[in-house]
């Protein structure tokens, strides 16, 4: 398949072309300007695959949970170059996309990306030996650090460890491999985006939707 993956949920920006198991990727790590670069960034993967936006199968996107602006760039982004081309549309959530990178087979992946205002985005994901992808354990949540429940995990990763020692220091415990810095990548999303497609389950562009898990976007001072 031909695919273009497009992610700004976080701070990082990020755009990958998969063309037949082939992967051109750009990457930007800065808190803000996803906006002004994402475009110049699908514009350079094409440019160097020599390929048009219309000789795609589809886009895929980080569809959250990430930081609201992010999120909703990524969401537009994605519309407007898949209206302008009629291609079908596939949202991967980003904690499956930090999951993917970091799993190797056999593993058991807890997922806790920083949320800010004192909470984690979290989900717990699992790559069986045999497979090449990993499949999500439990449903997406939003919580404190500390309502974060432990499991046979072999590894942990996101910024939620970075950014919540009592959380870290809760569970990396034993043998366990922490990736406390990783950040998704459309690369990963890219790849777990293909098997959607090929299933069927793509969305038109106007059908394209974010998710946030939370729906407070800021801290509300008491009377």
């Amino acid at each position: 398949m031909r695919l273009l993956a497009v992610d700004t949920a976080t701070e990082r920006c990020s755009v990958a072309l998969r063309l037949d198991g082939q992967v051109i990727e750009r990457v930007s790590d800065q808190p803000r300007g996803a906006a002004d670069l994402v475009l110049p960034m699908v514009e350079s993967v094409l440019q160097e695959a020599g390929v048009r936006l219309a000789d795609l199968d589809g886009i895929a996107y980080g569809r959250g949970p990430g930081a609201f602006t992010g999120v909703r760039i990524g969401v537009g982004v994605i519309q407007g170059l898949a209206f302008g081309t009629g291609l079908q549309t596939v949202g991967i959530s980003n904690l499956a996309a930090v999951a993917q990178q970091v799993a190797r087979p056999g593993d058991r992946v807890l997922v806790c990306m920083d949320a800010r205002m004192d909470q984690v985005y979290w989900s717990s994901f699992a790559r069986d030996p045999e497979a090449a992808l990993v499949t999500a354990l439990a449903p997406e949540r939003v919580d404190a650090p500390d309502a974060v429940a432990d499991g046979d995990f072999s590894v942990l990763a996101g910024t939620g460890f970075k950014a919540y020692a009592p959380l870290r220091a809760r569970l990396a415990t034993g043998t366990r491999v922490v990736h406390e810095a990783a950040l998704p990548r459309a690369s990963d999303i890219a790849l777990l985006a293909e098997v959607e497609f090929l299933a069927g389950r793509a969305k038109p562009a106007a059908e394209a939707e974010p998710v946030y898990v939370r729906d407070q976007v800021a801290h509300v001072k008491s009377p």
